[in-house]
C-alpha cells in the first residue's frame, strides 16, 4: 500500500465504498479513513467518527468535539488551521478512528471493531509512529492488547489521561474523549505534551526521519 503524499484526506486510498459491516451501510453518510501527515510521529486515535465527521467525511471536523481536537493540534503545533477548519491543515499528526462509520443511536459493537481492525493496522504499520494518543477508553482498550503490556481494563482512561505509557516500539498519551473532557483536562493534556514529551528525545527505538 503506498500513500499518496500530496494528499491529507485518506492518503493510503483505503477502500471509501467499504461494505463490511451490514449494518452500518444504511445510517451511515460517509466511510470516514484516517487523515494527516503520512510521516507524522504522532497519531491520534478515537473509537468511531462523530456525528460532525460522519456528515464530512474528515476526521474530527464538523463539530464541538472535533473543534476541541483541533484546537489540541494547533496549540502543540500540528495544525496551521483554525479549530474550525473543514480540511485541518496538519503537519507531523495523523488523526484516526478504530471504526469507520458511525451508526447514529449507539457505539460499534466488538465484531464491527474487528473488521476495521485491518484499516487502522494498516495505517499505523504504514506510518509507523513514536506517540500513539488513544482518545476513549474504549480506543485505549483497543490498543492495550496489539501494543502494550496490558489487557484491556487494566489502565483507566481517566486515571491515565495526560501521563504516557511506554509501549511496544513506542509510547501511548491516553485522552479522555473529547465530549467528556473539561477545559481543564484539555490544559492538562497539552501541558503534559508540552512539558513531558516534547522536551525529551522521545524517540527512543529509531532514528529521527529526515523532512
Amino acid at each position: 500500500m503506498d500513500a499518496n503524499q500530496g494528499s491529507l484526506e485518506n492518503p493510503f486510498g483505503m477502500d471509501e465504498a467499504c461494505r463490511n459491516c451490514d449494518d452500518l451501510c444504511g445510517p451511515r453518510e460517509h466511510v470516514v479513513h484516517g487523515y494527516g501527515d503520512v510521516g507524522g510521529e504522532f497519531c491520534f486515535v478515537a473509537e468511531r467518527p462523530s456525528a460532525g465527521a460522519d456528515r464530512t467525511g474528515v476526521p474530527f471536523t464538523g463539530d464541538a468535539a472535533g473543534e476541541r481536537l483541533q484546537r489540541i493540534l494547533g496549540e502543540l503545533g500540528f495544525a496551521r488551521s483554525p479549530p474550525d477548519a473543514a480540511e485541518p491543515d496538519l503537519q507531523n499528526a495523523f488523526i484516526t478512528y478504530l471504526t469507520r462509520c458511525r451508526h447514529p443511536e449507539r457505539a460499534p459493537t466488538d465484531q464491527e471493531i474487528r473488521t476495521c481492525e485491518p484499516y487502522l493496522n494498516a495505517e499505523l504499520r504504514m506510518i509507523n509512529p513514536e506517540i500513539i494518543v488513544p482518545i476513549g477508553q474504549r480506543t485505549l482498550d483497543a490498543l492495550a492488547i496489539d501494543y502494550t503490556m496490558n489487557r484491556p481494563g487494566d489502565v483507566d482512561v481517566a486515571e491515565a489521561h495526560a501521563t504516557t505509557i511506554r509501549g511496544r516500539g513506542f509510547e501511548l498519551v491516553p485522552m479522555i474523549a473529547l465530549d467528556e473532557q473539561t477545559d481543564e483536562e484539555t490544559r492538562a493534556f497539552i501541558d503534559h505534551f508540552l512539558e513531558n514529551v516534547f522536551t525529551r528525545d522521545y524517540r527512543q527505538t529509531k532514528g529521527r526521519r529526515s523532512r
